[in-house]
């Protein structure tokens, strides 16, 4: 089913909205929300829980890009799991995606917290307009996706020594850049 068809059944408030969004998007989603979550049963509640809130917002929404919708809703739904979790025992897959992208992203303690970010993700989206698809799509795998180096290696078809030290090179890539434009990491 088109992406269009979907949102229409949004926007007509049919049932079945929700199991052509999961015919279409599930598995990505599901990966997605494993890959942060580290658990088929946290990400197949997470992935419920994104159609349970594409259902309340579309309508008024509209999204243009129903795939990154999806997406970025089932991250948000994870994240927020996550933070449960680590609230609760302290640890957790994310862990080691942020402590490798902490060097290169400054810390968020002010006032002017939601000013910075505006401005920190427009320079980010500048860096990765800068960089090669191949790159951009590696750093979007491993930073947003969240997938393991070695998988994100072997879709590239690379070792994962290799990719590590590529993935290495362009967290320092970014975090040049951003103090470039005056963005203190």
């Amino acid at each position: 089913m088109e992406d269009a068809d979907i949102i229409g059944l949004y926007w007509a408030r049919d049932e079945r909205a929700i199991p052509a969004s999961d015919e279409a998007y599930g598995g990505l989603c599901r990966a997605l929300s494993r890959n942060i979550l580290g658990s088929l049963e946290d990400a197949e509640e997470c992935v419920n829980d994104t159609w349970h809130r594409a259902w309340d917002a579309i309508p008024p929404q509209r999204p243009r890009f129903l795939r990154a919708y999806f997406a970025a809703l089932t991250r948000n739904v994870s994240l927020d799991r996550w933070r449960e979790r680590r609230a609760e025992k302290r640890g957790g897959g994310l862990d080691v995606l942020l402590s490798e992208l902490e060097d290169c992203l400054p810390a968020a303690d002010g006032v002017e917290d939601t000013v910075e970010a505006r401005e920190l993700t427009r320079a980010i989206d500048r860096w990765l307009d800068g960089l090669t698809a191949a790159d951009r799509s590696a750093f979007l795998r491993r930073y947003w996706y969240g997938q393991r180096v070695n998988e994100v290696a072997r879709q590239d078809g690379c070792s994962p020594n290799t990719m590590t030290k590529r993935l290495g090179r362009l967290r320092d890539s970014l975090r040049r850049a951003l103090e470039q434009e005056g963005i203190s990491v």
